[in-house]
């Protein structure tokens, strides 16, 4: 397995825009969750040879590897186009949209 993929963040999700008022509570701290703190809307990441990049979460590495090892070995997704995916962690309570490209060597 030979390439790059570029990750970029492209929108951590609120939980009060799905829960409103009725935010689920983190059992450890007792206080309501808030917007997923591993990531900055903005922020990149490149995976080489499909390891993951220092810094990512390995929760969300996990969740978004099936779509990106299909971009690794070539293949592409229609619906969105060649060469990218848009794909997101599932951490129901915070998650995080990626937009995954794969780079030109």
């Amino acid at each position: 397995m030979a390439g790059k993929i570029k990750i970029t963040v492209i929108k951590r999700l609120n939980p009060a825009s799905v829960f409103g008022v009725n935010i689920p509570k983190d059992p450890t701290t007792g206080k309501a969750f808030e917007v997923c703190s591993m990531f900055k809307e903005g922020q990149e990441f490149i995976a080489e040879n499909g390891e993951m990049p220092t810094g990512f979460c390995t929760w969300a590495w996990h969740d978004i590897y099936k779509d990106l090892s299909v971009l690794l070995f070539g293949g592409d997704f229609p619906w969105v186009g060649t060469g990218i995916m848009y794909t997101c962690c599932t951490d129901g309570t915070r998650p995080v949209t990626f937009k995954l490209e794969r780079l030109k060597e």
